[in-house]
This record gives structure tokens, sequence and C-alpha cells, in this order.
């Protein structure tokens, strides 16, 4: 690109995906300041505002030359407008999914990989924020909306994407296999899928109303137990 030259100050939270937070940027005169700021490499999903010489600005504003330009971070809590918060993830959070359900939040989870633009496509037909840590999939303009997953560990996965969006926690109401809802089932209703030692050993258990998974409290329900205490104690209020 041979045009006008932009200042650019990028926020502290978005140095995963610049090398530099001060650069000068020669722009084409023609392209918008969000497509200037992916093409540094920054996912407009993570971009909570533009602002140009102390004024805020639409990702559709064409940058003049000599402008000074702040790219700030999203504001936590983050707000989703016009659709219930739901998320939809890729085949490389199953660990995140299942946590997710686990606190009750609405989660789709895509167990393969069925490619970016159909996880884009589902994101904007359900209406559901897609999680990834695909950048490139970010970049995708059919998603309806979408947050880059900042850690690989999936403690601290799920306390970033609590922190982030707030959502209602209704812990013990979804199927973890599947986002099902989950209802108050008998021995009898669920004896034909527990084993002979569950049978014997355990007499409350719930059923998933969409795949028929049954639960009970067996011996990884401390684990269980001590995510959902962790996540009510740092987010109060939820739940």
């Amino acid at each position: 690109m041979n045009g006008p030259e932009i200042h650019v100050e990028f926020a502290p939270d978005l140095a995963l995906f610049v090398r530099a937070p001060h650069r000068t940027l020669v722009t084409d005169g023609v392209s918008s300041l969000g497509h200037v700021v992916e093409s540094a490499g920054v996912p407009l999903t993570e971009v909570g505002a533009l602002w140009v010489d102390g004024r805020e600005v639409p990702t559709s504003y064409v940058p003049a030359a000599g402008d000074r330009v702040e790219v700030r971070a999203v504001e936590r809590p983050q707000r989703v407008p016009d659709a219930p918060l739901r998320f939809l993830l890729d085949v490389h959070l199953g660990t995140l999914a299942r946590r997710l359900r686990l606190l009750g939040v609405d989660t789709a989870y895509e167990s393969t990989d069925i490619g970016d633009p159909a996880l884009a496509a589902r994101s904007a037909a359900e209406k559901r924020v897609m999680l990834s840590r695909d950048r490139g999939l970010l970049h995708r303009r059919e998603l309806w909306a979408g947050a880059f997953v900042y850690s690989t560990r999936p403690e601290d996965q799920l306390r970033d994407v609590l922190d982030r969006f707030r959502p209602e926690l209704h812990p013990w109401t979804r199927c973890t296999a599947c986002n099902g809802l989950l209802r108050e089932a008998t021995k009898e209703e669920v004896a034909d899928r527990l084993e002979g030692g569950t049978q014997r050993s355990y007499d409350v258990f719930a059923q998933c109303q969409e795949c028929g998974r049954a639960y009970w409290k067996g011996a990884h329900h401390e684990q269980l137990v001590a995510i959902v205490e962790r996540a009510l104690g740092e987010f109060p209020g939820r739940g």
C-alpha cells in the first residue's frame, strides 16, 4: 500500500495479536478502519471501540493521513444484544464446552471439524457467540458474534468466558454430552442405562430429555462440585 499514514495505539489487552502497541501504518486510502485493524492482526471480536483524534468512530470509518487511532479492548462484562446469550464452540474446546454445560450455560459444540464456513453459518443461524482460538475463524464476516479464547488451560478458559460475558449460571440443569435439559428420573426409568453396581449403589438420578443419558453422583462428583462451587464463588449472584 502507498497511501495515508496513520498512527495506531493498541490496548495492552490486545498485545497477543500485535507485535508493537504503537505502530505507524500505511493505508490504501479507501479501506475501512475495521479492515485496517484486522489486517494488523486483531480480530474485530476483540475490539471494544475505535477512537480517532479523541472521538469514537465506527469500523466503517475510512482513516485519513495523520489520524491518531486508539484501538480499545472489549469492555467487561460484554453485553450481547438481540438474543439470549448462548455459545458455539469449535472442535478444540470440548472440555470448556462440558464445563459450561455443567454450569447450565446453553453451549453448542462441534466434536468434529466441520470447517470455518459451516461454523460461522451456524453462529449466524442460531445467534450464538462463537468461541474459538482460531483467529481466522473470528475474522469471518458471517459470524453473528465471537470471542477469542485466550488460554489453553480449561480452568482459565472457563474463568475468562464467565468474566467476559457473565452468563446466568444454573448448575446441574444441562447434559454435558449434548446440551439438552435434565429432569429428575427414577431408578426404574433409567435402569436400562445402568450397570449392576450403579443400580445397587445409587438412588437419585437425572436424565437428559434429548439424548436420554442418565446422571448420578458417581466417582467424579466431587470434582464436578468443586468446578461449580468455584464458579459460583468467583461470580456471585449467579445460579
